[in-house]
């Protein structure tokens, strides 16, 4: 199944900067405010943008109705359009799709109906600075630069040539 439409959010101005050090996260959703859909048969997607400090809402992508059917043919088209994500939210996903989902290295998080997108990114940001779970970790570990600091390190750890 592909997108039905798809709505990408630009600021040229702070785009890039803002990415670079932001994730994408994703959350099933059917009116743009709460976490109300199966992955497999949600009608629409939003992805913002996160780091510590701040939030956008960057994508909304939106999707023919799909019933519980099982037909997993209807996942392809969802997880692409999750491209670029750390994790997407969802009130329940089957195991197929979570195996989908994390082959591409996005989280699968499963919560309550009803929870509130703008709760959940300030839980994700309280998250971040404050000591990060094992997928987060693994995540932002993902989006940092390879070997980024690393002379910068070594230099705070100081020369012992004794």
């Amino acid at each position: 199944m592909s997108t039905h439409r798809h709505l990408r959010i630009l600021d040229c101005a702070s785009e890039d900067d803002f990415m670079a050090t932001a994730i994408k996260v994703a959350f099933a959703t059917g009116d743009m405010k709460t976490v109300d859909q199966h992955f497999g048969a949600a009608e629409s997607f939003v992805v913002y943008g996160i780091d510590p400090e701040q939030t956008r809402l960057i994508e909304a992508a939106q999707f023919d109705k799909a019933g519980m059917d099982g037909n997993e043919g209807k996942l392809a088209g969802k997880i692409a359009a999750l491209e670029g994500c750390v994790a997407v939210y969802a009130n329940a996903m089957g195991a197929s799709a979570v195996n989908q989902l994390k082959a591409k290295g996005i989280q699968p998080v499963k919560v309550s109906a009803g929870a509130a997108i703008g709760d959940l990114l300030g839980s994700l940001q309280d998250e971040w600075r404050h000591g990060p779970s094992a997928w987060l970790a693994r995540a932002l570990e993902r989006i940092r630069p390879q070997n980024m600091d690393r002379f910068a390190l070594m230099d705070a750890e100081g020369w012992d040539e004794s």
